[in-house]
């Protein structure tokens, strides 16, 4: 009989997003992984589990819209979990771009499963309606859009390769609006409102990670004003993240076209919190040299 906290990660999202890869990375990382089990069996499976003699300690279990008729218990399983003091819950839902699943439905020539006519867009948006409470709920959100399978792999390896619990981390993420929001942010902040060293001269072809385009940024009282207002919310909300749950919080800075104001803000903040939080950075759009 199971007596101390077992590890149950629930790995979902959308269909064509790397599900397979990740529940085979867990395998390989020693979890008892189980495939597309219907909603409405997962409280006896999770009772025989707490009844048996091979003290798994660490399960992980694929939930998609394979199993639909059953999908529509699946919040009601999943408050059923929460309260279940002996299971450590832990939900991964992976996202990509709607062109990207497209596009590896094309290459694989499957159909999607909510798609009755042939064009996967369609079946993709319905997914997304369904799935919507579903990664509000996520303790991770893994955008596997620029992600071959074994980047994916390496970055499950990173975060689940151990027996402790997943270190809560701070992302920044600077990026253009031209380029698009990113899709796993929790926050999204626009700094467009600030002076645009793009349009000095010998600033354009620099970024936001050099000096001069910093200084720049930063001598303007509006971005004083800012910064104290953003770090002081900052203060604030990230903490209620952390107790929600969650495992990373995803904060994107976004300018016009992710090249200035949105790297130097982001380097600027990963600094000042980096005391008090485990904080990572990515300059999105840097390597985009475009006309902004």
């Amino acid at each position: 009989m199971t007596t101390s906290q077992v590890k149950l990660t629930i790995i979902t999202g959308m269909s064509g997003a790397g599900k397979t890869v990740v529940v085979q990375t867990f395998e390989d990382l020693g979890y008892y992984c189980v495939d597309n089990l219907p909603s409405a069996l997962i409280p006896k499976f999770l009772e025989l589990m707490k009844e048996s003699t091979n003290n798994l300690d660490k399960v992980a279990l694929v939930i998609d819209l394979r199993s639909r008729e059953f999908f529509d218990k699946l919040y009601e399983v999943l408050d059923f979990i929460n309260k279940e003091n002996w299971l450590d819950e832990h939900i991964i839902f992976l996202d990509a771009k709607d062109e990207t699943l497209v596009t590896r439905f094309k290459e694989t020539r499957r159909s999607h499963p909510l798609d009755q006519t042939g064009l996967p867009l369609k079946g993709i948006r319905r997914e997304r309606e369904l799935l919507d409470e579903l990664r509000g709920r996520a303790h991770k959100i893994i955008d596997t859009s620029n992600l071959k399978p074994k980047k994916l792999r390496e970055k499950i390896h990173e975060s689940y390769s151990d027996d402790k619990k997943v270190t809560f981390s701070v992302h920044f993420v600077s990026f253009g609006f031209k380029h698009g929001i990113p899709i796993d942010a929790d926050l999204v902040f626009d700094v467009r409102f600030l002076p645009n060293p793009y349009y000095i001269e010998k600033m354009r072809p620099l970024t936001g990670l050099d000096e001069e385009v910093a200084n720049y940024v930063f001598k303007w009282p509006g971005t004083h004003k800012f910064n104290e207002k953003l770090l002081d919310l900052f203060c604030f909300l990230i903490p209620q993240y952390k107790n929600e749950g969650k495992s990373q919080i995803v904060i994107a800075i976004g300018c016009t076209g992710g090249q200035h104001r949105s790297v130097a803000l982001s380097e600027y903040y990963a600094d000042q919190l980096q005391d008090e939080f485990e904080t990572h950075i990515t300059h999105r759009d840097l390597s985009k040299k475009e006309a902004q």
